[in-house]
């Protein structure tokens, strides 16, 4: 383990560690999937002193922190459709994101204007098999409540993609009292839009789903995939909502060193009261922790039907931190190729993991699916090429990580590691990093190492070539 995680390591150590777990798996273990949507590397309460986050302390408490564990983009669309195939964007087809840029220069769309546009009709291939589909054919209960975004044409909604029930977001981002994307409204139950909850916050109300889906299944094999999107920025024209996530009230005011002010600035071209920075954080912590208390609710259900022991519960993030967050000690952000834009924050809970352990090895979204697969007994397709593999035995610290090398491309912004190297082009601009020694991206050895960059940039070239030559896949690539 390299100096910075051993701090991190030590932080966690000081916060408490059960022992391990001895349980075996039942034939049918049920699978709970939280994802949070742009949360920060340092934003868990075990490792961050200013987090209020008992509930997801709790799942590091009794299972392993994954502190090397990467997602294979740095935005939400292609993030999701990676851990959902166990494919590279690039591989099954959705490697961009599914959005309308119109409203980022405050522009309103009408119905008719809003019904032919890339976010109303992209989607994720039909030919890709999805996680919810494996577990079907296990025989589980499938539900998804939270946000979607791989398509919201109704041949893209999850109902025909895997899941049983559904209520949430189809797009990237709401807001989440009216639950409209820029004045659009957002928010599906099953196939069917819905206003039926507007000005409800949305977390409680997957909250609400994910406890009537646990009281009503409790007693059969399920599968509950809670994909909240918090604490996502709001999707809302007025700038002032813009430039932050939104909390209830009760949730900001456990955060009182931090101010609820705007500050004058600029939106669309014009001057505008946008969020301060303080208020950023405190709309991202208490979107942070009301969040928490509902997978509160989760875990509390699970323990009240004594089958947690028989329950996996992992968690990560979509991607790195976005506004309000901390990837500290990591370098970047969402959207970027350094480590604060694809390594998250990420925690495992189930039988057999030692409980209060902590994973540095390398590992990825990718191996989510096969991971899984292999929990409920469920054979892959042969003929279906997967991009992870089975890392349950070394999140019980069997042995270790198969993963050897990682690439990720957006647009003009590339990322390859391979062992500790880490090598990033940002349009013009090219880094190489050794992550054993430089966890933080710090000291670019570009210039220093020439041959290793060349490595790095060949090994890259390998992989763009190895997906060009995949199967074609929708919605962006050309065939």
């Amino acid at each position: 383990m390299n100096k910075s995680l051993c701090s991190l390591a030590c932080c966690f150590v000081a916060f408490g560690m059960s022992s391990a777990s001895a349980l075996a798996f039942a034939s049918t273990p049920n699978v709970v999937l939280i994802v949070s949507d742009d949360q920060g590397y340092a934003d868990l309460g075990v490792l961050n002193d200013e987090v209020i986050s008992p509930n997801l302390d709790r799942i590091v408490n009794e299972g392993v922190l994954l502190t090397s564990f990467y997602v294979a983009w740095p935005a939400c669309t292609p993030s999701r459709g990676a851990f959902l195939t166990g494919r590279y964007p690039q591989r099954n087809g959705m490697y961009d994101m599914i959005r309308n840029e119109a409203p980022d220069y405050g522009y309103k769309y009408t119905p008719d204007e809003y019904a032919v546009t890339w976010e109303r009709i992209g989607g994720m291939d039909l030919r890709e098999k999805l996680l919810p589909e494996y577990f079907q054919k296990a025989g589980y209960r499938t539900a998804i409540f939270g946000k979607w975004d791989l398509g919201m044409s109704r041949r893209f909604l999850p109902m025909q993609r895997g899941f049983n029930e559904f209520y949430g977001l189809v797009n990237t981002g709401i807001d989440y009292f009216t639950h409209e994307r820029y004045s659009v409204p957002s928010m599906y139950s099953g196939n069917q839009l819905t206003e039926e909850d507007k000005g409800t916050y949305c977390t409680d109300l997957f909250e609400r789903e994910a406890v009537r889906f646990i009281n009503e299944n409790h007693d059969r094999p399920f599968f509950l995939y809670l994909p909240f999107n918090a604490p996502h920025g709001a999707s809302n024209l007025d700038p002032a909502i813009r430039s932050a996530a939104q909390a209830p009230e009760e949730y900001k005011k456990l955060y009182p060193h931090l101010k609820d002010s705007l500050r004058k600035g600029t939106k669309y071209g014009k001057p505008a009261m946008v969020a301060t920075p303080e208020k950023r954080r405190l709309e991202y912590l208490g979107a942070v922790t009301a969040m928490d208390d509902a997978i509160g609710s989760v875990l509390k259900l699970l323990d009240e039907y004594q089958i947690a022991d028989n329950t996996i519960v992992i968690f990560f993030s979509d991607n790195g931190g976005g506004g309000g967050s901390s990837n500290s000690p990591l370098r970047g952000r969402k959207s970027q190729m350094f480590e604060g834009g694809v390594r998250v924050c990420a925690a495992v809970r189930g039988p057999g993991i030692p409980a209060g352990s902590i994973c540095d090895e390398f590992l990825t979204s990718l191996e989510l699916l096969p991971t899984i697969a292999s929990k409920i007994d469920v054979p892959l397709d042969p003929e279906t090429v997967l991009d992870g593999f089975d890392m349950w035995p070394v999140l019980t610290g069997e042995m270790e990580s198969q993963r050897k090398e990682m690439f990720w491309k957006r647009q003009n912004k590339e990322g390859a590691r391979v062992g500790s190297w880490k090598w990033v082009r940002h349009g013009d601009d090219q880094f190489l990093f050794n992550l054993d020694d430089d966890l933080a991206e710090q000291n670019n050895l570009i210039e220093q190492l020439p041959d290793q960059a060349d490595r790095m940039r060949s090994a890259f070239a390998n992989w763009l070539k190895e997906m060009d030559a995949a199967e074609p896949r929708g919605p962006f690539r050309d065939f």
